[in-house]
């Protein structure tokens, strides 16, 4: 399983600084972002799998912030907040929450709810699969989410089945970014199974799938260069890719 992704919201260098030094020490790969434009640029370019959200952030309030990460994924979320009492809790969990961490807060206690909500959710990180309707063109394609239309540059259209129209969906909204065959097998099917290690036969269906949809794209399937393999984790679109919505 790939190396969790942590990113924390927060507008104090200071909390960023701490969480990410204990947290890169019990083995998660730390990102910050002290403003939500930065915030949602790290999301809209990488994979995510937990958030800390700071409620009081100077240009918002997190709990806006979190409705506007809701929108588009359900990466879960912990608030950290000073604001300790029951109505704030209340709004944060109202607001798509997963926890609610009130500072100063023992970093033990921390760790044991990250593990926590990881266990009780299961959820898909925030791979941005659900946008589907998007015109999408890389290489010497076009793909028309919205149809569901893959058209070469001379204007022709390539014939895909359902499977590999969806493996294509995942991969053209998070290029650059290795995936796992765990987070492929759920978008592939709608389930939240990230957390679940597949067995050597659906590990071995995810690769036939992208060997089959090689055979469309690449100008040679045998020396791949827009899906490559990336060992040890899975596969990554490899080019550069423009969305229209």
């Amino acid at each position: 399983m790939a190396i969790r992704r942590i990113l924390v919201i927060d507008d104090d260098p200071d909390v960023c600084a701490m969480l990410k030094q204990y947290l890169t020490r019990e083995g998660y790969a730390v990102e910050s972002a002290h403003t939500t434009q930065a915030a949602m640029s790290i999301v809209a370019q990488r994979r995510v799998d937990l958030v800390f959200l700071d409620v009081m952030l100077g240009e918002e309030s997190g709990f806006d912030v979190c409705k506007k990460l809701r929108a588009d994924n359900a990466v879960p979320i912990i608030f950290l907040s000073a604001l300790s009492a029951d109505h704030h809790r209340l709004t944060g969990y109202q607001m798509g929450g997963d926890d609610y961490i009130a500072k100063p807060f023992n970093p033990g206690l921390l760790l044991a709810r990250v593990r926590a909500v990881f266990r009780r959710t299961h959820r898909a990180s925030s791979l941005a699969y659900r946008r589907d309707a998007r015109t999408y063109r890389f290489e010497k394609w076009t793909f028309h989410g919205d149809r569901e239309e893959l058209i070469g540059s001379d204007g022709v259209e390539t014939i895909l089945s359902k499977r590999e129209t969806a493996l294509l969906k995942v991969l053209l909204a998070n290029p650059q970014i290795p995936l796992t065959r765990e987070e492929i097998a759920s978008a592939l099917n709608g389930e939240e199974t990230e957390n679940k290690e597949l067995d050597a036969q659906q590990s071995r269906a995810i690769d036939v799938l992208v060997g089959r949809l090689r055979q469309k794209i690449e100008v040679s399937a045998k020396a791949p260069k827009l899906i490559k393999t990336m060992r040890g984790t899975g596969y990554q679109l490899c080019c550069a890719v423009n969305a229209d919505d």
